[in-house]
Parts: C-alpha cells; sequence; structure tokens
C-alpha cells in the first residue's frame, strides 16, 4: 500500500498551520474553555485488556524573540522529545491498556513513508478540530452538535503489523521568551501595556485502528509548563491525557 496525501492536503498543511498558530494565541487571549472530545454515545469496543499503539511523539521547542518571531532550537527539542517520551512511558505503566511503543519499519521505505503519511494526516485532522470544535467562530454548523472525525481506513495497516485495537498520538509546542523579550514585556508593563511570552501548547487523539475513528481527543493550551525539563514534562502529560479513556 502507498499513501498519497491529495495535493491539497500537502498545500494546505502548512497554511493550516500557521492558521493554527494565530487561532491558538486568540483562544489563549479569549481564555477558551477547553475539555476533552468524544463521539456521543460512543463506546471503545476491545476484547480483553486494550492494546494500544503509542505513535511518535511530534514535538517542537522553540524560543520566541524581541520581534515576535517564533525560532525552533533543536537541542530544546531534542531535550523536550526524551522528556516526552519518559513522561509517556511512566504514565502508560500505571494506565489499564497495553501500551507498545512504535518501532519504525527498518528496511521498508514504502511502508515508513506510509507511517509518516498516516502521522502527517493525524496532524492535519488535528489542527481541524481545533478550529472547527474549540474555537466558536470557526464551529462548522454539520459538526456543532457531533464529534465524528477520523483518520480514514488506511490506518487499519498500524492495527495489522503492530496488532493493536488503537494508536495514541500526541503533538506538542512549547516556546519560550527570549531574555531580550522579557526585559520588554517588563518595559511594556511599566507603560501598561501587556506583551504575550511563550506558551505551551498540544493535543492528544486516541484513533482506532479498525475503523479510524478519533474516539478521544484533549487539547491543551496555557502560558505555563517548561518540557525541558523532566518533572514539568511529566505534569504537562498529565494535564494532556487527562480524562484519557484506557
Amino acid at each position: 500500500m502507498n499513501i498519497r496525501l491529495s495535493p491539497a492536503l500537502r498545500t494546505l498543511l502548512p497554511h493550516r498551520l500557521l492558521a493554527l498558530g494565530a487561532v491558538l494565541a486568540l483562544m489563549l487571549s479569549a481564555c477558551v474553555t477547553q475539555g476533552h472530545l468524544e463521539p456521543t454515545g460512543g463506546t471503545l469496543r476491545h476484547e480483553g485488556q486494550a492494546v494500544v499503539l503509542l505513535m511518535p511523539p511530534d514535538v517542537e521547542l522553540s524560543e520566541l524573540t524581541v520581534g515576535g518571531l517564533v525560532e525552533p532550537n533543536a537541542e530544546w527539542t531534542a531535550q523536550g522529545l526524551s522528556n516526552v517520551n519518559q513522561a509517556l512511558a511512566d504514565r502508560m505503566r500505571r494506565r489499564k491498556a497495553a501500551m507498545i511503543p512504535y518501532d519504525a519499519p527498518v528496511g521498508d521505505a514504502g511502508r515508513a513513508h506510509d507511517h509518516q503519511q498516516i502521522m502527517k494526516l493525524h496532524r492535519a485532522v488535528g489542527v481541524s478540530i481545533i478550529q472547527h470544535k474549540y474555537f466558536e467562530p470557526l464551529v462548522l454548523p454539520t459538526k456543532k452538535d457531533v464529534f465524528d472525525w477520523g483518520l480514514g481506513p488506511d490506518v487499519q495497516m498500524l492495527r495489522e503489523e503492530y496488532n493493536a485495537q488503537y494508536a495514541l498520538f500526541v503533538y506538542l509546542r512549547d516556546s519560550y521568551s527570549s531574555p531580550g523579550r522579557v526585559a520588554m514585556m517588563v518595559a511594556m508593563t511599566v507603560f501598561g501595556y501587556g506583551m504575550p511570552g511563550g506558551a505551551q501548547t498540544g493535543f492528544a487523539s486516541l484513533v482506532d485502528l479498525g475503523s479510524g475513528e478519533v474516539v478521544w481527543f484533549n487539547l491543551l493550551l496555557r502560558t505555563t509548563g517548561d518540557l525541558r525539563s523532566p518533572e514539568p514534562a511529566r505534569e504537562a502529560i498529565d494535564a494532556l491525557l487527562a480524562g484519557f479513556p484506557l
């Protein structure tokens, strides 16, 4: 099987991520109510202990400059990813589901490509959920009172390859004000003006690998936290997975 994102989706995804940044900034300033989402009346369908495939977390840490630019920092990202992976492992050991870590295909470029496409698709779907379920001005009339998002049947390959009923996807972004921006924020406060600092945002999805349906979704959106340190990263994962059904 060779999964290909549609040309339209490949073109729109970078723009959607930029739009997501703007929407999240508005949501932060408006103190939008957060909470997990799941299909109305939906139940998790599995026999015995559920097996959940933990997909590679999509993590990026950045510095927020004086001019408001968000500049990715490779060293911070590596540390943050390590802390997030450890926090997820610790968290899942306390759950009743059996968690298995994703193991990338070796020597099979086709399968590896297909898996990457699924992860990109999850990112696009997650962006759409946030824009159209959490941000009132963009709520779609057809989805106002329902939650019926999914990744499609292609995810069934993960069920077959890893013998799992579900997959957990995690997306996290964390930014920190540069020393210059901190100084500017203090100066602006003296004159009665507020200047936003860094923020921690992310979302997590539990996907049924039989149907492709997103059976649980949660948003993390706040101006506190630091994924560069183990304990704050653990707290962030606990917050992100609040209400996790397994």
